[in-house]
């Protein structure tokens, strides 16, 4: 169905190619936000209408659609659809496909290469011995008006329809346009002590459960790391209201409930006790654009890098302002809300 081989790019450092006012995107490693690290001005020297892959990491999380063109990034591969028609639903269906039948045949010693793509079998719809394609463009647009009303349903039992800003966010957001919050660089030792987890629970021996009553983080980079729930000896548990931080990949992510850990974990506790579950997403974005220079899954980051690894804070006196950093992401939170709300109305019209 596709032609894959490596994604065209440029041999450059990540903050020559991103720029702040970039609309070409730089497809990275990374199994978040579309593969998507920043954009650029540069030319696009890949085609979009098609999927990208890391050959670096667990099965296809990383497999992403592509609608425009975009610029490459090594270790990721490039699949060029030979099937017609192909778009965004047909797209989907595909990766869909592809994460169920890769998702326990990988690790990070036999890793979802272009070879192994080439002959991975997937499950797809047919009708006379051919892709039913105009199925999968139904299913999809049908699936879709059930998300939407579900999602709907959650907004609203969430509170999270009501995206009017504060007075207080509203002048966080003025400042920040003006360039009057002040930030100062801190090290990652000076907000957080770096432990390591109370036992590692092998991957290929813990009993995920549906019903499991704690998460069970490891270094994936999507579902806030959570391969899912276990239930185990509970004087392992780490700390909630923590960043967990995989050592090779420099995921990180917020854990507000208490957890156990895969290999390769680290725990990230706060020593302000102003630290919540708000002001964290400001810290895991500035943490995650320090990391941002090394490669997904080309490094092992121990304790003494993780410590001096700096951070942008926003400050009040040369000190973190964590009621600031709060405020600014509760209003971020509610202009993203506002576009969710927005999407979801307009789309449940349309159904109508």
């Amino acid at each position: 169905m596709f032609d894959i081989n490596p994604t065209k790019y440029y041999k450059l450092k990540n903050e020559e190619i991103i720029s702040e006012n970039g609309n070409i995107p730089l497809i990275s490693n990374s199994s978040i936000d579309n593969g998507v690290m920043g954009f650029s001005n540069m030319k696009a020297n890949n085609k979009g209408n098609s999927i990208t892959c890391s050959d670096t990491t667990l099965g296809a999380e990383t497999m992403f659609y592509q609608e425009n063109n975009f610029i490459g990034y090594s270790h990721i591969q490039h699949l060029v659809p030979k099937i017609k028609p192909f778009n965004r639903a047909i797209a989907n269906v595909i990766i869909s496909a592809c994460r169920v039948a890769t998702s326990k045949k990988f690790d990070y010693g036999n890793k979802f290469n272009r070879e192994a793509m080439n002959k991975t079998p997937i499950l797809l719809p047919t009708k006379d011995k051919k892709i039913d394609f105009n199925f999968i463009e139904t299913f999809i647009t049908e699936l879709e008006k059930e998300q939407i009303s579900q999602l709907d349903v959650y907004l609203k039992a969430c509170g999270l329809k009501d995206y009017t800003l504060t007075d207080e966010e509203q002048k966080a957001l003025d400042d920040f346009e003006k360039g009057k919050i002040k930030f100062k660089e801190f090290n990652i030792d000076t907000q957080f002590n770096v432990d390591s987890y109370k036992k590692r629970f092998d991957a290929n021996k813990v009993k995920v459960l549906d019903n499991g009553k704690f998460p069970y983080v490891v270094r994936q980079g999507s579902n806030n790391g959570q391969r899912g729930y276990i239930n185990e000896d509970i004087q392992y548990l780490n700390d909630g209201n923590t960043i967990s931080f995989g050592q090779d990949t420099a995921t990180m992510f917020y854990q507000e409930n208490p957890y156990f850990t895969g290999d390769k974990i680290k725990i990230l506790k706060p020593k302000n006790s102003q630290f919540n579950k708000k002001n964290a997403l400001f810290f895991i974005s500035t943490m995650r654009k320090s990391f941002s220079s090394f490669s997904w899954g080309g490094s092992s980051f121990n304790v003494d890098i993780i410590n001096k690894q700096p951070m942008n804070l926003a400050v009040t006196n040369n000190q973190p302002d964590y009621k600031m950093m709060e405020t600014f992401i509760s209003a971020i939170q509610k202009q993203v809300i506002k576009d969710v709300v927005l999407y979801t109305d307009r789309k449940l019209n349309v159904t109508k």
